[in-house]
């Protein structure tokens, strides 16, 4: 996926969360599931992008993530949270409620 194909899918969806991770990243693979089940019940309508920050520079350096995991959640075309490294999902889910069901309704 191209950057500008990124940034028209952030454009056009109500929500996106793009995932960054890296190959060689333990945390990064402990923690892809577990966003991905919080991702699916909570929030059904974010659309999942998974991304490895090392193969996507290009994209990774435009959206400011120079560590992974990093996570960015896109709410009508706008950045609304974004969380690296020692990421609470509780708190995400918590932050992302209110808007989400708002957006939705």
């Amino acid at each position: 996926m191209s950057l500008v194909e990124l940034q028209e899918r952030i454009k056009t969806q109500t929500g996106l969360l793009l995932y960054f991770s890296g190959e060689q990243c333990n945390v990064c693979h402990a923690l892809r599931p577990k966003i991905k089940e919080v991702f699916d019940v909570h929030f059904p309508l974010i659309e999942q992008i998974y991304l490895d920050a090392h193969e996507n520079p290009e994209i990774a350096a435009h959206f400011h993530v120079f560590s992974v995991p990093t996570m960015i959640v896109f709410l009508e075309g706008k950045e609304f949270a974004k969380e690296g490294r020692a990421v609470s999902l509780h708190q995400l889910v918590q932050k992302l409620q209110r808007p989400y069901a708002l957006l939705t309704q």
